[in-house]
């Protein structure tokens, strides 16, 4: 088992998660946040700290094309370890559906 980062992040991007894992498997996109599921230990401390309840295990039904898209992007973006301020507008983007066909962006963050 692998945790997972959702469609909920996108836009959200809250960081609170990234502060608390301690093998510092999160990395950057543009818009959002990704896990390396090879790097996480399955820990589980990220999960309550998201805001946004975009963290799930991988055990959990239909979550397929989010384990594909946290492995593919883990490899590309930048690693992430320290939290940063969250996009200004990010609290108008929480609970919003849909969010990956209308914003997700596959370009990298800045990381750390």
């Amino acid at each position: 088992m692998t945790y997972v980062v959702t469609e909920a992040c996108i836009r959200c991007k809250y960081m609170d998660c990234v502060e608390v894992c301690p093998v510092d498997c999160f990395y950057e996109g543009d818009n959002m946040l990704v896990i390396n599921p090879s790097e996480c230990i399955d820990c589980g401390v990220c999960e309550p700290e998201c805001p946004a309840e975009a963290i799930l295990p991988d055990t959990e039904p239909g979550l397929e094309k989010w384990l594909e898209l946290n492995t593919t992007y883990s490899a590309d973006w930048p690693n992430l370890t320290r939290k940063r301020p969250s996009p200004p507008d990010a609290d108008e983007h929480k609970g919003e559906e849909g969010k990956f066909q209308k914003y997700f962006s596959p370009e990298p963050g800045q990381g750390d």
